[in-house]
């Protein structure tokens, strides 16, 4: 994994950690050149003074440098800069995803509209173990926001990875709250018994949104790249990362957790897809391939009705002609009809639908991919 600090980016180069500036670096990404942002930028919690719990013990909090800001005009401005950047690295059809507390989210989510964004989802990640609130003036503040958007309003080809998403949620529509834990334990980065970062995020969060909204080989831009949750968990899932970080700990300790990652095989990284992420494959496809001859006669599954294929891929079902989909309505007295389940064919002696031989030419699709 290469590390750059402060020098011409060129091409995008992935798998690598550049120590600066988030906004200056971006600045020398080329246009459209990632496929995902993921955002983690300060949150300008506004603390003063030490917190304390009952037993007045202090808690260990955000009061780094990296998070104060003077006003809410410097931190809007801080905003727009780094998001118009990202905008400009994304490609047409990437997306951003940004994680924020109340303290932000509903200042970056108003900057962001104004540049152009459009939102997709607002995600609620619910802690399981939330930090209670000690003095007892408030609720609990129990969960972050995530806001997922695409670059552009028209965006439609943005990835969304909804059937493997379901599979993953035992074939259940992943909704947008997840309740996921707090990073503690070995995950939790630390050096002499002090957390290395004071809001590295958990693992299992990255997981879901590079699985959800990214495929194997996509590069992930992460510009609050931290101790290296997305580096990581982005080499596991088989994705490409750039990180900028501009604080020199963060970004030692983020190459050697990185380094030890063991990156997935080839296998356990493919991406469960239903019919629609499919390649479209017409029925004249199946004539150009030999799969079925003019002139052949199709059946429904009973045999109750058959059709003739025709050398420019329609049917003929007595006087009517048309599609394999219309002609099939048409025989039901129907208003539509999948074709490709409806019609048969029929060879030594059993039916098969004619989706079988569609199954084949996506085959050789894939492998000549």
């Amino acid at each position: 994994m290469a590390r750059e600090k402060h020098g011409a980016v060129g091409q995008i180069g992935v798998d690598r950690i550049i120590h600066g500036d988030c906004i200056a670096e971006m600045e020398k990404l080329p246009p459209g050149s990632v496929d995902l942002v993921f955002a983690d930028p300060p949150y300008n919690l506004q603390l003063e003074g030490r917190l304390t719990r009952p037993d007045q013990s202090e808690v260990d909090g955000v009061d780094d440098a990296w998070d104060r800001f003077s006003s809410f005009a410097d931190y809007d401005a801080f905003t727009r800069a780094w998001l118009l950047q990202a905008r400009r690295a994304l490609k047409p059809d990437g997306t951003l995803w940004v994680i924020g507390s109340y303290h932000n989210i509903f200042r970056v989510g108003a900057i962001l509209q104004d540049l152009g964004f459009w939102i997709l989802n607002d995600i609620v990640w619910r802690k399981s173990n939330p930090m209670p609130n000690f003095r007892g003036r408030r609720f609990t503040n129990a969960h972050e926001t995530m806001i997922w958007a695409s670059r552009d309003a028209g965006a439609r080809n943005y990835a969304f990875n909804y059937d493997a998403l379901k599979v993953f949620n035992d074939d259940l529509q992943m909704r947008s709250d997840w309740t996921l834990p707090l990073c503690t334990g070995g995950e939790r980065l630390k050096v002499d018994g002090k957390k290395v970062h004071a809001t590295q995020k958990p693992e299992a969060l990255l997981y879901r949104v590079l699985l959800s909204s990214s495929n194997p080989g996509d590069v992930v831009l992460d510009p609050f790249f931290g101790t290296g949750t997305t580096g990581a968990v982005a080499k596991k899932l088989g994705r490409h990362f750039v990180g900028i970080e501009r604080e020199g700990d963060y970004v030692e300790a983020a190459a050697a957790r990185i380094a030890g990652v063991e990156p997935a095989d080839l296998v356990s990284i493919g991406t469960t897809r239903g019919k629609r992420a499919e390649p479209r494959v017409p029925f004249g496809s199946l004539i150009e391939a030999g799969l079925i001859a003019p002139g052949t006669v199709l059946t429904d599954a009973h045999g109750r009705n058959e059709a003739v294929v025709r050398m420019d891929g329609s049917l003929q079902w007595g006087t009517t002609s048309g599609s394999i989909h219309r002609v099939g309505a048409l025989v039901q007295g129907l208003e539509a009809c999948n074709g490709w389940t409806f019609w048969h064919l029929e060879s030594a002696g059993t039916r098969r639908p004619i989706d079988d031989l569609r199954a084949i030419v996506r085959q050789e699709m894939s492998a000549a991919a």
